[in-house]
């Protein structure tokens, strides 16, 4: 039997909400941290909150395939997976920052079913699926409706790494097009989106686990996510999310700068 959007929508808020629980009991502990082969920080704190995370789903759904940042894939056959990350921000996390979150998203090949995400220390909870809307500590989330670039609040998570070709000069241009630009980044950019509180958050590099569970997360919110293709997908490998009147000059500025510094 299928398992309906609502009742995805609710297991990956709850389960969003344990992990980031479990997290928490670590945070300001002065808890050690490694360094992974990606150059990456990881922490105990975020090992031990995807392994509950994956404990969890796979009590309630063990035909499902898991596929999280800090354990890889199980069950790679499943049709359906939900994929996690248990601390995004990890650097935020060690520093005693309270700008990160947990996510968790559930999906069927590339099409996100539901999308959670719990920000414990602000006590945050923001979760979507399609057709369902976006619920922020249950409410309702909406985007704003802010459509003048120059009264906009534009976030990045650190613009130093905008390495890729162009990539760099697109953020420069957007940046000095928008009112404010902020580095307010990792998960907690897209919730400023999503809730109305910023108009714009681009990534130059996003791995699924980053972004799957904030697509419907913007979508159901009003907004628009896509990759800086202008592909409306979570697994493109980049990201820019936007309130709905700003979506297109956003994309137009970052395209036309990029065929800019081509030509």
């Amino acid at each position: 039997m299928s398992t309906s959007m609502s009742s995805l929508l609710q297991a990956a808020a709850e389960v969003a909400q344990l992990a980031a629980t479990h997290a928490m009991q670590w945070y300001r502990t002065g808890v050690t941290v490694e360094t992974k082969s990606d150059g990456s920080p990881v922490t105990i704190a975020d090992r031990d909150a995807e392994r509950v995370a994956r404990e969890w789903l796979t009590t309630r759904f063990p035909k499902d395939g898991l596929f999280g940042e800090e354990f890889g894939i199980e069950r790679p056959e499943a049709t359906r997976r939900w994929i996690l990350d248990p601390i995004d921000g990890t650097k935020a996390f060690i520093r005693g920052v309270p700008l990160w979150g947990t996510l968790v998203a559930c999906c069927e090949g590339d099409t996100v079913l539901a999308g959670a995400a719990c920000y414990p220390v602000v006590n945050e909870l923001v979760a979507a699926a399609p057709g369902e809307g976006c619920w922020w500590n249950g409410s309702r989330a909406a985007v704003s409706d802010v459509s003048s670039l120059r009264h906009a609040t534009a976030l990045i998570t650190d613009e130093r790494f905008v390495e890729r070709p162009h990539r760099g000069a697109q953020w420069r241009s957007l940046s000095g097009e928008v009112g404010v630009a902020r580095t307010w980044g990792d998960c907690y950019g897209y919730l400023l989106v999503a809730t109305g509180r910023a108009e714009i958050m681009v990534d130059d590099i996003v791995n699924p686990w980053d972004a799957a569970a904030i697509m419907p997360i913007i979508t159901e919110a009003g907004g628009v996510f896509t990759d800086w293709e202008g592909r409306a997908t979570a697994f493109g490998g980049d990201s820019i999310a936007t309130n709905a009147a700003l979506a297109a000059s956003t994309r137009s500025i970052l395209r036309d700068t990029a065929l800019g510094v081509q030509l």
